[in-house]
């Protein structure tokens, strides 16, 4: 009853806990890492029994205080160093606790148990044992020369030495789990074991290392460590707010496409199909072909319809209010089988009529109106969404849908092969012209040519700002502008250089479009 109403005793029995437990944390990790080691299964048993070793080898260590001082006794006295049995023990500890580190920092870099999850090779139970025993010899000495030299009851020092091992097998389970849901903090813990393990080599050839600057070391990289923790959780809870269709995309274009830079810093250009063609590196597995399609592909669903149709001014349509002469000779030369019929003016849509098929109906004089009116247009809003435009497509069964604004105009058309262009790249009809011309280190494009397609060529994000403003490359330029750009003016946007080279008072017609060759040196350099 006396000792728990003598303050003193509380005031070292607290200090000495709390000691014991800080002492403990570098076995304690030690023991985490190791038993990751083994089957998850005997990873708790290796956690007691280690921990259970180390609480019993320091009790009697306790019981042996007076053998413990007669390790002070020098073993090997010269001119130059002399080794005590306490110094040989903590060389010993040090020497292997520099080596363990270093075996498992050089397995954790080279990510070796990655390599084959369904292979690993577990390690033996016993051997990890056997290897946790060694440590806790180190550790419980160090442990118990601190108990012995701040209080002088072995009663109190057995307490501490109990209650801070309970504490720390009612922790090891939990530091187990986080560092095993932290890979970069099990290279920190061994970067901390390799100072501990320098520290008791010096400590043991008589170079003492203050434990204060270890310990201030050791918080100073706890403190960036958790930084970066909260850098990483910040950056998951971003991610996981973004659509699932969006994170998959970047994803795989990380996979499959090199850095945005690659085609500024090589710089090597050939006219293949219209699109760039970078040297191919010995482990590439996706061609540029293909880059492209699956670039189409996952950025369909965030394409506007105004940039798949074919615009209202590329529409090739039949007035019924012409001639049947002139009906039939634009049937005649024209490259297209579908025509929307319209009366007067696009905007008029009766209906829609295959080429053979009106030409038959002009040969046997049926009515050109009551013929076209048979296959009504599908109409759709030039808000929809693009992948609910490919069932639509499906049920006009071959035939085209017409994209009106919210007035009801016309604003264009799309077809199957519209879709299938802005996936793998134009498919220029027989009475067009391609959309980009690679000519000389430079490119002419047309006014309305689709900035996806561009963003693609040129392997860059910076042309498409808004794509709910404009879908063209002219639009993008009247926007950059503020106004309709005149023949002869130039204008930069990020790497690339736009030279206007037709327009009229209503629309840009022709650019041609440079590297902008500072960028490219100063992106080699």
């Amino acid at each position: 009853m006396e000792f728990f109403l003598n303050p003193s005793n509380w005031a070292g029995l607290l200090t000495l806990i709390m000691l014991e437990v800080i002492l403990g944390i570098d076995n304690l990790v030690f023991v985490a890492i190791l038993s990751e080691k083994l089957p998850s299964f005997q990873q708790d048993n290796a956690r007691l029994i280690g921990l259970s070793l180390a609480l019993f080898m320091r009790l009697g260590l306790l019981s042996l205080i007076s053998w413990i001082a007669t390790l002070t006794n020098p073993i090997i006295n010269n001119n130059y160093f002399h080794l005590s049995g306490h110094n040989l023990i903590l060389l010993l500890g040090g020497i292997f606790l520099l080596f363990k580190a270093t075996t498992e920092l050089h397995e954790r870099l080279e990510n070796k148990d990655n390599l084959n999850i369904s292979n690993k090779n577990y390690a033996s139970f016993w051997v990890v044992i056997t290897q946790i025993v060694i440590l806790d010899t180190v550790f419980s000495l160090d442990s118990i020369v601190t108990a012995v030299g701040i209080v002088n009851k072995l009663s109190i020092m057995m307490i501490a030495v109990i209650i801070a091992m309970v504490l720390m097998l009612l922790a090891s389970k939990i530091l187990t789990n986080f560092i095993r849901s932290h890979p970069t903090v099990v290279v920190l813990c061994l970067s901390f074991l390799l100072l501990i393990g320098f520290s008791l080599v010096m400590e043991s050839i008589g170079f003492l290392i203050p434990k204060e600057y270890l310990y201030v070391a050791i918080s100073f990289s706890i403190l960036i460590e958790l930084f970066n923790q909260t850098a990483c959780r910040n950056f998951m809870q971003y991610q996981s707010k973004l659509p699932m269709r969006q994170r998959t995309a970047e994803a795989i274009f990380r996979l499959v496409t090199r850095e945005k830079n690659t085609f500024l810093k090589n710089n090597i250009l050939s006219k293949k199909n219209n699109l760039i063609t970078l040297p191919t590196l010995e482990n590439e597995v996706f061609k540029d072909e293909e880059k492209y399609m699956i670039n189409g592909v996952l950025t369909l669903s965030g394409r506007s319809i105004r940039s798949i149709m074919t615009p209202r001014g590329k529409i090739s349509w039949v007035d019924i209010e012409q001639k049947k002469e002139d009906i039939r000779k634009q049937l005649l030369t024209s490259p297209h089988s579908l025509f929307p019929v319209c009366k007067g003016e696009i905007d008029e849509i009766i209906g829609i009529v295959r080429a053979k098929e009106l030409l038959v109906a002009l040969e046997k004089n049926i009515d050109v109106i009551t013929f076209a009116s048979k296959i009504s247009p599908i109409i759709i809003p030039e808000t929809l969404n693009s992948i609910n435009l490919i069932s639509i497509l499906r049920k006009s069964k071959g035939n085209f849908v017409i994209v009106t604004n919210e007035f009801g105009a016309v604003q264009g058309l799309i077809t199957p092969l519209d879709v299938l262009e802005a996936i793998v790249g134009e498919f220029p009809d027989a009475d067009e012209t391609p959309d980009v011309i690679s000519e000389n280190g430079s490119w002419l494009v047309k006014g309305s040519t689709d900035l996806h397609s561009l963003s693609q060529l040129f392997n860059t994000t910076n042309l498409i700002k808004n794509k709910d403003s404009y879908a063209s490359l002219a639009g993008l330029l009247i926007a950059q502008k503020g106004q309709l750009p005149h023949p002869g003016e130039k204008i930069i946007i990020d790497s690339l250089t736009f030279y206007i080279i037709e327009a009229s008072e209503y629309r840009i017609d022709l650019i041609r479009i440079t590297i902008n060759k500072a960028i490219t040196h100063n992106s080699k350099n």
